[in-house]
């Protein structure tokens, strides 16, 4: 279960949503006590990135460990080191491996060796052969031993219904080698899969009512340039902070929504001066940061800058329309100058992002008839 520890790394600008788990890797002999990270493009970092092939050989090899030995030395990096004393482990390389390999489609989406395990109950629910039977009893024994318990999601049976339903009457439930189900046993796990079933169809959906978490469209990069003019057909460019679009603020005007800010950035009326004159957005910038900043700057920067992000696509529709035709796309904008208005390969904060996303809420929101 991937719960909370949620990571990422990046790839070629594309954040690969991951997870980690605590792993002993050996190395000359020694024990380390680390984290291993799993990617959900099947890339693992056991010290070094791998392929699921890469790491199952590192398993199969010992680099990974899943063996420990009485005695062994063992460190925790920076934290403490210890000898083993009659060490005692759930894992084997093998359940390992699996286990990992569910984590890869988890973090994917995709139906892991439990949700299997009950889709081959639900067939065999609906049509109760003894080879749907077994077809559900094989899924089961392909869930990883350490997970087993946990499939229906009830603490309380902890999966004893299941394993006596793929048993059936007269078998051997699996993981508990005893007495032969009775058939009271078994009709008991049918009638508690029946209710199952019906909880399920009642039970509501858990897509948020007011639409989903993702979007659906394809992620937008804004990437950094320096536009020095307007042009007919500018395309994401025009989304661009020190793209030429003049705006007026307060009785004020300026050439564009990056002069705009770094002209309300600065202490000075002087300095101000000389970033309205400014050639180019980037330019506007030099010149505000030889200057001092605005007493409080830092706190109010975020609001600012929505509000001049608001005056730009309010006063030039057309360019509104360009923001508008990026749907519901994450907006990630590249800021080489700045980590907190930039995505920069999720290095940055993408606060530009996230705020043309909002503005392009509330434009939409404007062509709405709201009651």
């Amino acid at each position: 279960m991937i719960g909370n520890r949620i990571t990422h790394r990046t790839a070629d600008g594309v954040r690969v949503p991951g997870t980690w788990r605590h792993a002993f890797i050996c190395n000359g002999g020694s024990y380390f006590l680390t984290d291993l990270f799993i990617y959900a493009d099947g890339l693992v970092d056991c010290w070094e990135l791998v392929t699921l092939d890469e790491f199952e050989q590192k398993l199969r090899r010992g680099w990974v460990a899943t063996s420990l030995p009485d005695g062994g030395r063992a460190s925790a990096h920076h934290l403490a080191s210890w000898t083993f004393g009659e060490p005692r482990t759930w894992l084997t390389a093998d359940l390992l491996l699996a286990e990992v390999r569910d984590t890869v489609d988890e973090l994917n989406g995709r139906p892991d060796s439990t949700a299997r395990c009950l889709a081959a109950v639900d067939v065999f629910m609906a049509d109760r052969t003894e080879d749907n039977r077994a077809a559900a009893r094989a899924a089961y024994l392909a869930i990883p031993e350490t997970v087993r318990h946990y499939a229906l999601g009830d603490m309380d049976r902890k999966d004893y219904p299941l394993r006596v339903l793929v048993a059936g009457p007269g078998g051997r439930t699996p993981d508990e080698p005893g007495e032969a189900v009775t058939q009271e046993e078994y009709d008991e796990a049918v009638a508690y899969f029946e209710d199952r079933e019906r909880w399920i169809a009642k039970a509501p959906s858990r897509v948020p009512a007011d639409g989903p978490a993702e979007s659906f469209a394809p992620a937008v990069k804004i990437y950094h340039s320096y536009p020095q003019r307007a042009l007919e057909d500018p395309g994401k460019q025009a989304l661009r902070n020190d793209y030429p679009a003049p705006i007026t603020v307060d009785d004020a005007t300026y050439p564009s929504v990056a002069h705009a800010y770094w002209a309300l950035s600065v202490a000075e009326p002087e300095a101000r001066t000389a970033v309205l004159a400014a050639e180019s957005g980037g330019k506007a910038r030099t010149a505000a940061v030889a200057a001092p900043r605005r007493e409080g700057w830092e706190q109010v920067r975020t609001a600012v800058m929505a509000r001049l992000l608001r005056a730009k696509y309010e006063q030039h529709p057309d360019l509104a329309a360009i923001l508008l035709a990026t749907g519901d796309a994450t907006v990630l904008y590249d800021d080489a100058d700045s980590g907190f208005w930039g995505e920069n390969g999720g290095r940055g904060r993408n606060w530009t992002g996230r705020l043309l996303e909002l503005v392009r809420s509330e434009l939409l929101a404007g062509q709405t008839l709201i009651d």
